[in-house]
């Protein structure tokens, strides 16, 4: 039978179906590597949300094809520039998000013995995080519109998966030895909005809560102005919810945020952040912002650092403004250069960094409790509230005198901190 062999991009949405695809020609049949080399067909899960992630899946699709094996292209570029892509590409197979309902139909190119006819499936799904931590994906799209951002030219309008169908998979994966969800779309606080049947975010976590075989169930990609008194006092009560608060805010300046198309204001952000701390003392705060946005001054700079000394978030994501073709800011004015951008996400990366470490040293001397998520520098690994598992927060190192197994809940004494990363030791 044939080798198939995944490159992943991107986000962690991007990853699940990754995920779905890999179980779905398992089930066909095919033979699954992780070998490069090894393989006979390799697929190359694209990501296209900026310049940056659009180069990475040019060079990727490319070097793949110096393996002289059949390559198929899937994902958001696929999605955003299949037509350009197949001209300038013609011995590639793409198969873009829109066709995923009738994905062997179109793999047929590269392997005309393919019987099976059909789509993903999270049925099929081959989890890729462990045997303890699995992403469980409540919907696909998006609707805010950000005049920045090319998502939802990419992967369409806001559409919930339906809540028994959300619940099935969680308790397919907790009876499978997960022990940990992490709950994500382009915004979860939005999920149920689109649906028949009257239900929303809190319902759905109140859902997963009666699972009993889940230890951990977070939160990501939260909409500022759509977080609830419910929604907090939800994660502030119950201890499977981590008391993780994902809010990408993008900037703090509400002339910007008008510009970019998002909805509320500085005011609006102060107050939340200090309700999220006033109702969960343990809150653990982590946002993304963007520097260099069309018409952005210094002072809008200098504010925004103020407002992040003033929230001091625990982990911060930033990047600078890329002028996306199709979206409203593309022919805003003000364009401001690529140097003047670099140098606003440096003084904001400097700034972060202190308000981190400041943030890490309050953490010496507590005791975390979490799953063992590997080994690295000869230390082992641990997830705990904390830190979530998509390699933008930093690590918690710990030394055991026993050996562990990945995915084992253990108490970690924290007894060091640095800029973005902890150190502690096993509690036994």
């Amino acid at each position: 039978m044939l080798k198939v062999g995944l490159v992943s991009l991107g986000c962690a949405k991007n990853l699940v179906d990754s995920e779905n695809i890999l179980g779905l020609l398992k089930h066909d049949g095919y033979i699954i590597t992780p070998s490069i080399e090894d393989s006979d067909i390799i697929i190359v899960n694209t990501c296209g949300f900026i310049d940056s992630s659009k180069k990475e899946s040019i060079e990727t699709i490319f070097e793949m094809l110096s393996y002289n094996k059949k390559v198929v292209v899937t994902g958001c570029l696929a999605q955003r520039y299949e037509g350009e892509l197949r001209k300038e590409i013609p011995e590639v197979t793409f198969i873009p998000i829109h066709d995923y309902d009738k994905f062997n139909e179109l793999f047929k190119r590269v392997d005309k013995d393919l019987k099976n006819n059909g789509g993903l499936d999270d049925h099929y799904r081959i989890i890729s995080t462990g045997n303890y931590s699995a992403y469980l994906k409540i919907g696909e799209g998006c609707d805010n519109c950000c005049s920045y951002c090319a998502i939802p030219l990419i992967r369409g309008h806001f559409v919930s998966r339906p809540y028994n169908e959300i619940i099935e998979e969680a308790n397919s994966l907790a009876d499978s030895g997960i022990k940990e969800v992490i709950v994500l779309e382009q915004d979860t606080t939005k999920y149920g909005i689109d649906l028949k049947e009257k239900v929303n975010i809190v319902d759905l976590l109140n859902g997963l809560l009666k699972i009993e075989k889940l230890d951990y169930i977070r939160l990501l990609y939260l909409y500022p102005d759509e977080i609830s008194d419910e929604l907090i006092d939800l994660i502030a009560k119950e201890k499977k919810l981590t008391p993780y608060f994902d809010i990408p805010i993008q900037h703090s300046e509400t002339s910007i945020l008008k510009a970019m198309n998002r909805r509320g204001d500085k005011e609006l952000l102060r107050q939340l952040f200090n309700k999220i701390k006033s109702k969960v003392p343990n809150a653990i705060l982590r946002t993304t912002v963007m520097v260099g946005f069309p018409g952005e001054t210094e002072e809008d700079v200098d504010n925004l650092i103020k407002f992040m000394e003033e929230v001091e978030f625990d982990h911060l994501g930033a990047f600078t403004y890329s002028r996306e073709e199709g979206t409203k800011s593309f022919e805003f004015k003000n364009q401001i250069n690529e140097k003047n951008k670099k140098k606003r996400l440096e003084r904001v990366m400097h700034a972060q960094q202190r308000i981190s470490y400041k943030r890490n040293k309050q953490h010496i001397g507590e005791i975390m409790e979490g799953l063992v998520v590997g080994k690295e520098k000869g230390q082992y690994l641990l997830r705990s509230y904390w830190n979530a598992p998509d390699d933008v927060d930093g690590k918690i190192y710990f030394s055991s005198n026993k050996d562990l197994k990945e995915g084992e809940k253990v108490k970690v004494k924290i007894d060091s901190a640095f800029v973005y990363d902890l150190q502690g030791e096993l509690v036994e």
